[in-house]
């Protein structure tokens, strides 16, 4: 017969999963760029995308870059209710940032605010005709900035020792 030894920390099963902080929960979504958007279908039912995003902390932003002709960007307008799914490092652990969401206008001039906006996302431009060239293309593409306000942020880590 096997025995195990518990901990008041522990059960017989192993570590129970620990609620992140607030400042892991922002630390994690800074560190990640990929995560799983579900916005609401009119059934009611989720719909999930993977998407790359850009978390503001400072202002509690989740910013993503998408097409005007996106099913994302319809449920949105349709129903402004977002969660983003983030994983984290390892499969035991994740943060979730829930929130009201709006679309942007359309670019529609390249250079203007909505362009600045998604030129703001994507960095990495050091050549000032690669810039241009990217707002032409977002102007072409009709990209829209789909801004998630989030209200409240949530995950949990599971610490088992290596």
């Amino acid at each position: 017969m096997t025995e195990f030894t518990v901990n008041e920390n522990e059960s017989a099963a192993g570590p129970a999963p620990r609620i992140l902080t607030d400042d892991e929960l922002t630390s994690l979504l800074g560190k990640q760029q990929f995560g799983v958007l579900a916005t609401v279908k009119r059934s009611g039912h989720p719909h999930l995308s993977t998407i790359l995003y850009n978390w503001d902390p400072a202002e509690r932003i989740v910013r993503i870059s998408t097409t005007d002709d996106r099913i994302k960007t319809r449920h949105v307008r349709n129903n402004p209710r977002l969660a983003l799914h983030v994983s984290g490092p390892d499969v035991w652990s994740f943060a979730v940032a829930e929130g009201d969401a709006e679309v942007s206008e359309v670019t529609a001039t390249p250079g203007d605010a909505i362009g600045r906006e998604l030129l703001a996302l994507t960095p990495g431009f050091e050549d000032p005709a690669q810039e241009a060239a990217f707002l032409r293309q977002a102007v072409k593409e009709r990209r829209v900035v789909i801004r998630l306000r989030v209200s409240r942020l949530y995950g949990t880590a599971l610490d088992i020792p290596s």
